[in-house]
């Protein structure tokens, strides 16, 4: 079974200490929600499962598979099957949706396969998106613009979740991924979301608002402060994060020392 663990994770960001000892097991077919207050470091989390460079591992390990990544680049790591859904969606200007889903089904196509080139027949690549695009009710013309270039804010969110089913990996993590969608555009992405996990796939969603898990049910909740995870549980522990708020799970409030 296809799984991300993340072993007593220590790390830094210019020298300051952002995660503090950060144990987690991600399984195929589930859903983990991380839910955290702003500046809790939920979004240098996601940076460092995905290997950003300027954010440094002091300690402990993420394994996928069994296999440490954290010494890899982000592509390794997104050619074994890691999946990031950004928080604010990078413009490409010069290239078009279509080109770069093919550009990137391509180069995970030929990571799996060992380092042979195998791409991906124009027919069965145009095939698939459609469909893809039909799943997530992303109109066909976007196709043909370039990459979040003018897009609002549903529509990069959308274009993000058409990548994660074009290349179909094996855990995602979705960074606020309802950060600025309308009720409308978060129930599209979120339908998405629950159709593409499954058997082949989990996911890791990253939100400080319980708006999300009401259309994307989690299996499991984990409540995260101050660079740790403070509290465990089901989907019962988002509803009183909505009525207790983050404060009733600081060390203090805890009667715990920081």
């Amino acid at each position: 079974m296809s799984s991300l663990v993340i072993q007593d994770l220590h790390a830094t960001v210019d020298g300051q200490e952002i995660l503090r000892g950060l144990t987690l097991e991600v399984e195929k077919g589930k859903v983990h929600a991380i839910m955290g207050p702003n500046g809790s470091g939920k979004s240098t989390l996601s940076k460092i499962i995905a290997g950003h460079p300027d954010y440094e591992v002091t300690g402990g390990d993420i394994l996928m598979d069994g296999e440490s990544i954290v010494d890899m680049g982000a592509d390794e790591r997104a050619q074994r099957g890691l999946f990031l859904a950004f928080q604010y969606p990078h413009a490409v200007p010069g290239v078009t949706v279509a080109s770069f889903l093919r550009s990137a089904v391509n180069a995970v196509r030929k990571a799996r396969a060992g380092g042979e080139d195998d791409p991906v027949k124009i027919p069965e690549f145009r095939k698939d998106l459609t469909a893809a695009m039909e799943m997530l009710k992303v109109p066909k013309e976007m196709s043909s613009r370039y990459l979040n270039d003018g897009f609002s804010g549903g529509e990069k969110k959308r274009v993000e979740i058409l990548q994660m089913a074009m290349l179909k990996p094996r855990i995602a993590v979705l960074d606020e991924t309802d950060s600025g969608l309308d009720i409308d555009a978060l129930r599209i992405v979120a339908g998405g979301v629950k159709q593409l996990v499954g058997a082949n796939m989990g996911a890791l969603v990253i939100t400080h608002y319980q708006r999300i898990l009401e259309y994307i049910k989690p299996d499991f909740v984990h409540v995260f402060v101050d660079g740790r995870i403070v509290e465990e549980g089901g989907p019962e522990l988002a509803k009183r994060l909505e009525v207790e708020g983050y404060e009733a799970f600081t060390p203090a409030a805890a009667g715990g020392v920081e």
